[in-house]
């Protein structure tokens, strides 16, 4: 592939594929392709964080933070119809993968670049399988900005593997003080909930 996942005009052309994937027991539709991240199937991490933790419930506002051709943001627009969905990546193909999954699933998202989400918008619920391979200083800077976008009270669920550091970000994440509980371990993978303390 030329370039990368995380490349905001991917270099590899535009090869589609067409999968399908049961998120919070529903079966959905999706369209990929080269450029984006895992392509040609929904990605063990991803699958984990899914299968650990439910969608929440009310009318919440809720951020897919790096996603890709969109199984967190059009799973959780399609099993909260109440629910503001954002989906933000840097990757145009990426983006442009989950406005189509969304409809085709009629799933309301929306989707833009990071850069394009108005300042006033804040989250109940932060979703991501953060892009660890940007390096340690990006992705550091990257959760350093979105974390803020808590509401007080709401939370990040991050799925990192156990051999790409998981325990080593939950330190940093502590030490820059947000309170952070890994909740699960599964398959090499560690879920952890990021809190934003009310008050």
């Amino acid at each position: 592939m030329s370039g990368q996942y995380f490349d905001a005009s991917p270099g590899s052309s535009d090869h589609r594929r067409e999968l399908t994937a049961t998120i919070f027991g529903h079966t959905l539709a999706f369209t990929t392709s080269s450029g984006t991240f895992s392509p040609d199937h929904l990605d063990h991490a991803t699958r984990v964080l899914l299968d650990t933790v439910p969608p929440p419930s009310g009318e919440p506002t809720l951020l897919d933070l790096g996603c890709g051709w969109g199984p967190i943001a059009v799973g959780l627009a399609y099993a909260v119809p109440s629910a503001r969905v954002w989906a933000v990546d840097v990757n145009e193909r990426a983006r442009e993968l989950t406005a189509l999954n969304a409809k085709r699933n009629r799933a309301s998202v929306h989707v833009c670049a990071p850069e394009s989400v108005p300042g006033e918008v804040t989250f109940d619920q932060i979703w991501s399988n953060p892009p660890i391979r940007i390096g340690k200083d990006a992705l550091h800077a990257l959760l350093a900005l979105w974390m803020p976008r808590l509401k007080p009270g709401g939370s990040a669920y991050l799925v990192v593997g156990r051999n790409l550091g998981a325990d080593s970000l939950q330190r940093w994440l502590i030490d820059a003080g947000w309170p952070t509980e890994r909740i699960a371990s599964s398959r090499g993978f560690r879920i952890l909930q990021v809190t934003r303390a009310t008050g």
